[in-house]
């Protein structure tokens, strides 16, 4: 296979905070491989290097097989990059822009005009070439933001974040264009915050935390690392959600996670005959049901669970099942969980170590309120 971008081992640090903790990524030429990771998790910085807008203080990068620090020239000249924000010249217009850059690029003035209209009209920009940027909407702006990446033709894209405040039309406009730019042949490096982006455009995933790779695969792959299939379940009578979390209780030994504004009630479903046991007890408890089924984890599931920033996530979780308590009195349960056998599949998984859940249950007023569960390692502060 021929990689477009290959980086072993990069470093970058500012003074005592490490950015970069030898970060290794490898991008197919013709694919789209997206970058995932918390704010301050080192996409970026990973973006600036293999753009040679950085020099990394250990390892080494290629961009078409051109060393990023040793040939920083040849690289830059197969490279296209759209940062996080626009960086048009907002006095000038759409066609003036392009033509700059195109100029810059050691294009003939002619040539420069050119390649502007047509990066304006696969833009649907045309209409507005001659207006100020200053009156562009901020989609308008990201879509020349782009266009302007593509003057040289380059034959790799860095996106860092580029459909950052964008409406979700204005969003799956630009995820079109990216899928052409693809099956035109380039290839994407992408960085997103939006779960549902990388899900809809990356071949290929890579996870970043804390400056270093904590997972990498397919979407699927992905999905299929932090437990296979989820079980969900909404009510008829949105009345019957605490009978049905008590079932799901009783079947599964874990507390199922309850969205409050739709009263759909999730829970991981490790036993493959889960769904029919449920079926029948529902059955038996005159219980029913809106939708019923199994489903991988969600992106964001699976993001929370690579990532884990805080201590403890906060899930809803239904407080009735935990027994009376007096007004105005709280209660707070722990069930600890020592689970040693967290042990890689055959396409990785997380790594094993007890897990402990805390339980909060108020009652507030003679109203039972929805407590919250959290998920931490044991022994962390």
């Amino acid at each position: 296979m021929t990689y477009a971008i290959r980086a072993e081992g990069l470093v970058k640090r500012y003074g005592d905070k490490v950015a970069l903790d030898g970060v290794d990524l490898e991008v197919p030429a013709g694919r789209v491989v997206g970058v995932l990771g918390p704010n301050g998790a080192g996409k970026t910085t990973t973006v600036r290097i293999l753009a040679t807008l950085l020099r990394p203080d250990a390892g080494q990068a290629t961009v078409g097989g051109h060393n990023v620090v040793g040939d920083p020239v040849r690289v830059r000249s197969l490279i296209g990059l759209t940062g996080q924000y626009a960086s048009v010249d907002e006095t000038l217009s759409g066609v003036e822009n392009l033509v700059l850059i195109g100029q810059l690029l050691n294009l003939s003035r002619r040539q420069a005009r050119q390649r502007a209209a047509e990066l304006l009209e696969r833009f649907e920009l045309t209409d507005a070439a001659t207006r100020p940027i200053a009156t562009f909407s901020g989609g308008m702006r990201r879509r020349l933001d782009l266009a302007a990446s593509l003057v040289g033709r380059p034959q790799v894209l860095f996106l860092d974040e580029p459909t950052t405040g964008l409406d979700p039309h204005t969003r799956n406009e630009l995820w079109e264009v990216v899928r052409g730019l693809v099956a035109d042949g380039a290839t994407v490096l992408l960085t997103t915050q939006y779960l549902e982006e990388a899900d809809q455009l990356a071949d290929r995933i890579t996870v970043i935390d804390q400056g270093r790779v904590v997972a990498e695969g397919r979407p699927g792959e992905l999905k299929r690392r932090i437990g296979g299939q989820i079980l969900h379940v909404r009510p008829s009578v949105p009345a019957d959600g605490e009978a049905v979390a008590r079932i799901l209780i009783e079947l599964t030994g874990q507390i199922p996670e309850r969205d409050a504004n739709t009263g759909r009630l999730t829970v991981p479903a490790v036993d493959p005959m889960l769904i029919s046991s449920l079926v029948r007890r529902l059955d038996a408890a005159g219980l029913m049901t809106e939708e019923l089924g199994l489903r991988l984890p969600s992106l964001d599931e699976v993001f929370l669970a690579l990532t884990r920033q805080n201590d403890f996530a906060l899930l809803p979780v239904p407080a009735a099942p935990y027994g009376d308590m007096s007004a105005g009195e709280g209660r707070q349960l722990e069930k600890f969980s020592e689970d040693e056998g967290l042990q890689e599949s055959a396409e990785g998984g997380m790594a094993g170590g007890k897990e402990r859940l805390r339980v909060h249950v108020h009652e507030m007023g003679g109203q039972s309120a929805v407590g919250h569960i959290g998920l931490g390692r044991v022994g962390h502060p």
